[in-house]
């Protein structure tokens, strides 16, 4: 299928790791054109060597007050086609290991930055009539992960602003939707791993291994498989699907509305 975004410009925040990464490259390897936000300096000159004329390293802080001004800069008139709202998330705690400050940080990390990006980015979507925006967040707005109390209760006030956004501009030619990612084989993963690790008493390799047998399919997706469908979320193809939260998870999620 001709995804129909060869020469488009897409942003990709966390382009440099992980399902990030996985985006970047599938976009480009539809040969679109990629502005890739991150801080790995030598990831980023690594991948616009890999992807000449089409990958556009932009080393920023997404989450820090000044990254919209630098991003729109960056754009610097350009037509966007579309852009992956992506950063790290909190630690693996419980709901007791918290302190408030936590949640503080959590609130700036997962709910703020993306409020503020957005509402720079958004009118120029809307001036053109036309864009992709998509939220990666977590499998666990939809069924939550243990020891992720700070990750799943931000995450889902970024469930809630999406699907209104999704009503307010579904007329012109808007698409907002959120990717909630089960187990994949990333560095983000790692955080569960090793937290399991610390609770259950026992090794790296058993704890993995452990991760991997929950999921239906008997092993953790990889950040291809998720950037194949996110390309498509991408594309003009995908006209019809928005306000939605969209499972990535090898069938782990248990409820029938997964």
């Amino acid at each position: 299928m001709d995804l129909q975004i060869k020469g488009k410009l897409f942003i990709v925040c966390g382009a440099t790791s992980g399902l990030g990464q996985g985006v970047a490259k599938a976009l480009l390897n539809e040969e679109a054109f990629v502005i890739g936000i991150g801080r790995n300096t030598d990831v980023l000159a690594s991948m616009a060597v890999e992807y000449p004329g089409l990958f556009e390293p932009l080393e920023l802080d997404v989450k820090s007050d000044h990254a919209p001004l630098v991003i729109l800069n960056t754009i610097d008139g350009r037509a966007l086609d579309g852009v992956l709202v992506n950063a790290g998330g909190p630690p693996a705690r419980s709901f007791m290991e918290t302190e408030i400050s936590d949640w503080d940080e959590a609130y700036n990390g997962l709910l703020r930055w993306k409020v503020v990006l957005i509402k720079s980015l958004l009118p120029l979507l809307r001036e053109q009539k036309y864009g992709r925006i998509l939220f990666l967040e977590s499998q666990s707005v939809k069924q939550p992960i243990p020891y992720l109390v700070l990750s799943t209760s931000l995450r889902l006030a970024v469930v809630g602003m999406a699907k209104e956004m999704a009503r307010e501009v579904s007329r012109e030619g808007i698409t907002v939707n959120v990717l909630a990612p089960g187990m994949h084989d990333t560095h983000a993963m790692e955080r569960l791993i090793l937290k399991r690790m610390e609770v259950e008493g026992v090794s790296l390799e058993d704890a993995r291994k452990a991760s991997a047998n929950e999921v239906p399919v008997g092993f953790m997706g990889s950040a291809e498989d998720f950037g194949s469908l996110v390309a498509w979320l991408m594309s003009p193809h995908s006209r019809y699907i928005t306000g939605q939260t969209i499972s990535i998870d090898g069938g782990l999620i248990e409820g029938i509305f997964g």
